[in-house]
């Protein structure tokens, strides 16, 4: 295949209401859109990066730098066979998985819609509907978590996860068991704790969690296999696997029993196609986490999850539930069984809203074949 252009927009969407972690509190949610054209055909990806190195050393500065310098030169001086040649032919640039996400994911779409199929086909997607969670950030107080918590099950939502951090964290997880009895429940620490505070994790463990996921720093396999150690609770890793070498080694080490795959963090779709298939060979669950994408990274993560491996509820909501009016049409609905349809139209099976898309862009450029 041979790419003609890609271009590069920044957008700012504004979100439905804010978005509150360890890591800090979100009102806008920046990305990079990316698209991909060969023979007048558009493929669509999103870099998750954000405006600061909160959740990764990664931000929309680096990601447009190392996108314009290195990852988009590369497929505009060589032809591409397949998709999954690009973490090989990315390989001398170190780090930066948000960034080769993008644009990787563009050509993901790029290929399905030229060779007309979905993109959930393409990456040997058995599903026709995928399980859907629900992330609750950090509220105000415990009665207005509950509030949110009744609303989202209401909704139909198979598995609550709640934002946790020192000094909000059993106290909520105690209420909403009292509240709500044996949901699907469980808790996002986001790297905030540390195996000093093994004695609340022994105290969560009394609340019949699914999981408790990344607890400690995101470089560190060897607490976290100590952890789960000593608590019954499944420890699930996020940050701490951004690769499939890592999510290897975690396994190995027994650093958890559950693995978030985040095609963002990972590196795009090959790497998470590579770490779905050695936790299906090993029988590990995983599930598929979310970014707060638009509906063109939805739609790329909804293909994703639709892969056999994927047997937990996932953090992919309803397009409402973050954005007022998505990028896409058709856009993501939750129905009333907690599931989202997987498209099944050519490549990620929604049409992009160019017209929104130019509401919300803050900045663009073109990188042409021989021009670059």
């Amino acid at each position: 295949m041979r790419v003609e252009h890609v271009e590069l927009r920044v957008i700012e969407m504004e979100l439905v209401e804010p978005f509150e972690t360890s890591f800090g509190r979100e009102e806008k949610r920046p990305a990079i859109i990316v698209s991909a054209v060969s023979d007048g055909v558009a493929g669509w990806g999103e870099c998750v990066a954000g405006s600061g190195p909160w959740y990764s050393y990664e931000t929309i500065q680096t990601a447009w730098h190392v996108l314009s310098d290195y990852l988009i030169p590369s497929v505009l001086e060589e032809d591409l066979q397949t998709p999954e040649e690009l973490p090989q032919r990315w390989s001398r640039v170190r780090g930066h998985p948000m960034a080769k996400a993008g644009l990787e994911s563009a050509l993901w779409d790029l290929i399905a819609t030229l060779r007309r199929v979905s993109l959930s086909q393409l990456l040997g997607g058995t599903k026709d509907h995928i399980e859907s969670g629900i992330s609750i950030g950090i509220q105000r107080d415990v009665p207005a978590l509950l509030k949110v918590i009744e609303r989202r099950l209401d909704q139909g939502y198979r598995r609550v996860k709640l934002k946790i951090k020192p000094g909000w964290d059993v106290e909520i997880i105690k209420a909403a068991r009292e509240r709500f009895g044996e949901i699907p429940l469980m808790a996002d620490a986001n790297s905030a704790y540390s195996l000093k505070d093994l004695p609340i994790f022994q105290q969560l463990d009394e609340y019949g969690l699914m999981m408790i996921e990344q607890p400690f720093s995101y470089e560190d396999l060897v607490d976290h296999a100590e952890l789960q150690r000593q608590i019954r609770t499944p420890v699930c890793l996020d940050e701490s696997v951004k690769s499939p070498e890592d999510a290897r080694r975690a396994l190995q080490l027994g650093s958890c029993r559950i693995i978030n795959i985040k095609p963002g963090r990972v590196g795009g779709p090959s790497n998470a196609k590579r770490i779905h298939d050695e936790c299906l060979a090993k029988r590990v669950p995983v599930w598929c986490g979310g970014m707060l994408e638009t509906g063109i990274g939805r739609a790329h993560n909804v293909a994703l999850a639709s892969l056999p491996g994927f047997t937990l509820p996932n953090d992919l909501s309803a397009s409402d539930r973050y954005y007022q009016q998505d990028l896409i049409e058709p856009a993501f609905v939750l129905h009333r069984d907690g599931t989202l349809r997987v498209p099944t139209g050519a490549g990620i099976g929604v049409e992009i809203v160019e017209e929104r898309l130019a509401r919300v862009t803050v900045d663009q450029k073109v990188y042409t074949r021989g021009a670059h």
